[in-house]
């Protein structure tokens, strides 16, 4: 397996340009869980409020939002959410996010003009190294199961499902990690910590993606694009921790480091 520098360049400055798109994570201004009274935010038009037949928002005289091309105004329902999906309505040049996140909605509004977005200055990130570029074998459990997480606000918890683990071999110890299914047929997604969380890189979690297993369970673990997730950045995300398992007890001197937001907080 060869250490190609320039394909990962590549790859870790789109990733850096998602993180800095106009209405990506680091536009947040604020994490609102709704209840079944109305509330107004200051980030936001309208009144908001929750039930069982999901997401109200009362839209006072002169504020509107456009849902799925549509303008509306008044009194609108966006219907019960799926667990991990949302809605974007857009306010001027904001976008509002409606979803639901551990059992509960919420409304994140995001501004491209928010500061954590504008002075967005890149991710820090080890070289990238062949050592960390890992074979690994994936198991399958007999059926798949649900694993419950928690997540970097206090109080909520996530459920994922997980078709199985991979196992593999770093420095001479042998590791597992519970994997979940990722966002492309096939493929695996991993939740971290080890030696090096909180030390050099963040400290409730890291993610790494795993292409789909070969027929034989073989698997590439490249802990050279291990992520932050976005909790990392601002304080306005749900994100899952890792499962106890997935705690290696090893330093992985790869991927992502502790964002520079972070270190001058």
């Amino acid at each position: 397996m060869v250490m190609d520098e320039k394909q990962w360049e590549t790859w870790h400055a789109g990733h850096e340009r998602r993180l800095a798109d106009p209405h990506g994570f680091l536009a947040i201004t604020s994490l609102n869980f709704l209840t079944a009274e109305p509330q107004r935010f200051p980030d936001a038009p309208g009144s908001w409020s929750t039930g069982p037949d999901g997401v109200t928002v009362d839209l006072a005289d002169g504020e509107t939002l456009t849902v799925r091309g549509q303008t509306v105004t008044g009194l609108h329902h966006f219907g019960p959410l799926a667990e991990r999906s949302g809605v974007d309505a857009v306010a001027g040049d904001a976008v509002i996010e409606i979803a639901r996140r551990g059992g509960f909605d919420i409304v994140r509004p995001r501004h491209p003009e928010n500061p954590l977005r504008t002075q967005f200055r890149g991710v820090p990130a080890y070289e990238p190294t062949e050592k960390w570029q890992i074979t690994g074998r994936y198991v399958a459990f007999d059926q798949p199961r649900d694993v419950t997480v928690g997540a970097a606000v206090e109080g909520l918890e996530h459920v994922y499902e997980s078709p199985g683990r991979v196992e593999f071999e770093a420095g001479g110890v042998p590791l597992a990690l519970t994997v979940f299914n990722g966002s492309t047929p096939g493929s695996l997604f991993a939740l971290f910590t080890d030696k090096t969380s909180g030390v050099t890189t963040y400290a409730a979690n890291r993610s790494l993606t795993i292409d789909a297993p070969a027929a034989d369970g073989s698997v590439v673990l490249d802990f050279n694009r291990a992520t932050n997730l976005v909790c990392a950045y601002t304080d306005f995300a749900t994100c899952p921790l890792p499962p106890a398992e997935n705690r290696l007890p090893v330093a992985v001197e790869a991927g992502e480091k502790i964002p520079y937001e972070r270190l001058a907080a």
